[in-house]
């Protein structure tokens, strides 16, 4: 049995009313530009736009991906570092598809003897990860 003391939740146990991840939030520098990313070079389902500002919603499996520009909420822009990892099932072929639009990989393909990946960065700058787990988790 895991205990809050095994997972660092305070003593109150709040991390017990975390039931799930309902999106995360990927910053632009040019909305409409990454929006298009997003959706066409990357095709993702587009979903939810929110409202009048800049910032739509798409669809990645399980996992919904906010595009938003932050300076129209008030936040400075900087792009994210450490990539958001998506799944493939065929890393070379995905980034030989995406390397055909233009996309620009940073790293070359990386077998870490689990899975294999490819690294690149969207319009905005933002890493993000073609990923393939061909060993079974431990």
């Amino acid at each position: 049995m895991t205990t809050s003391a095994d997972t660092g939740a305070g003593a109150a146990g709040a991390s017990s009313r975390i039931s799930g991840v309902d999106f995360v939030t990927i910053p632009a520098r040019d909305f409409e530009e990454s929006a298009r990313f997003y959706g066409t070079v990357l095709g993702l389902p587009a979903g939810k736009r929110w409202g009048d500002m800049p910032a739509q919603e798409f669809q990645a499996g399980q996992l919904t991906i906010a595009v938003m520009d932050p300076t129209a909420f008030g936040q400075e822009f900087r792009p994210h570092v450490v990539p958001i990892a998506f799944h493939v099932d065929d890393v070379a072929a995905a980034r030989e598809e995406l390397e055909a639009t233009g996309v620009v990989f940073v790293s070359e393909t990386i077998d870490s003897g689990v899975c294999h990946q490819a690294i690149f960065l969207d319009p905005s700058g933002n890493a993000l990860d073609l990923h393939h787990r061909y060993a079974p988790p431990a």
